[in-house]
């Protein structure tokens, strides 16, 4: 479906990869303080924010497709250039949920 070729293709990810690499990585800081606050809010509560878990993991998921990408593993570009990916992994049905 795409008109460019291989090489326009791998030009593309040039941009891809400053534009995604840029949102994935500020990104990732504010999982590292989610992390930190579900951290905190399990050791108190003994129970776990499954919101913040769910936003773990959609970030997870989208530097998964964005690595895939960049490594010529699959041409589906990544966030922000398409919908976010559904999430690759289940999460559990446990009582702390």
């Amino acid at each position: 479906m795409r008109i460019m070729g291989e090489r326009g293709e791998t030009l593309m990810r040039i941009v891809v990869f400053i534009v995604t690499g840029i949102v994935l990585y500020f990104w990732a800081y504010l999982i590292g303080v989610f992390v930190i606050i579900n951290f905190i809010w399990t050791f108190i509560s003994g129970k776990r924010i499954r919101d913040v878990a769910e936003l773990s993991e959609t970030w997870n998921t989208q530097k998964y497709v964005f690595i895939r990408y960049l490594v010529f593993l699959s041409n589906e570009r990544p966030f922000p250039f398409t919908k976010l990916t559904k999430n690759i992994s289940k999460y559990s049905k446990s009582k702390s949920f």
